[in-house]
């Protein structure tokens, strides 16, 4: 169902953003939400997975049209919704790494066709919520707390640290945030697109 040109052609740009990635930010940077839907709609391709597909798409539907919504904002309106794409304008961050950012515009795209054409799996919902509480304290463990992987450390960009909550009750706020804030809602409205 899905061509094989749309298969090998985005795995190609994938693999050469997490090349980049690599080099410039380490391995810890695929720990972003972001970057594991990027993987994870490589994956979902090839196998042609409902269950993966709908996993990516809650985990970053609603975060992907935030930050596109931002990006648009302030390129055509000069206005500042969000902080989330502050590094897209950032005049020392070479353009080869803003424009590898762009894949926020075509990621939420494929996803949303792979659910239509292969049908929404509700069960991505308790799967995502595992990804997620596997991937809160992970990024806490082992990343440079100025990067703030996943708003680890507060809510914003790099350099913010949040001081009003012991770290761990941080995360276990995130931890319960997320799946009540973010995948919930997305869960019910793809349930009502595409069940």
């Amino acid at each position: 169902m899905v061509p094989l040109w749309l298969s090998l052609t985005w795995t190609v740009v994938v693999i050469g953003i997490l090349i980049v990635y690599w080099f410039r930010y380490g391995p810890a940077n695929y720990l972003w939400f972001s970057d594991i839907a990027l993987i994870g709609s490589v994956v979902a391709l090839w196998l042609e997975s409902d269950l993966l597909a709908s996993t990516m798409l809650i985990g970053s539907l609603l975060p992907e049209l935030l930050w596109n919504a931002s990006l648009v904002s302030r390129l055509l309106l000069g206005l500042r919704i969000t902080g989330i794409v502050d590094y897209m304008f950032e005049p020392e961050r070479p353009l080869h790494l803003k424009l590898l950012s762009l894949f926020h515009i075509p990621m939420p795209l494929i996803l949303v066709w792979l659910v239509w054409v292969l049908g929404y799996d509700p069960r991505a919902l308790l799967i995502m919520t595992a990804i997620c509480w596997i991937a809160l304290p992970l990024t806490r463990a082992i990343t440079a707390p100025y990067r703030n992987i996943n708003w680890v450390h507060g809510p914003g960009g790099e350099g913010v640290r949040q001081s009003t909550l012991h770290p761990q009750a941080w995360i276990a706020l995130l931890m319960v945030a997320l799946p009540v804030g973010v995948y919930l809602p997305t869960h019910w409205l793809l349930l009502y697109l595409f069940a």
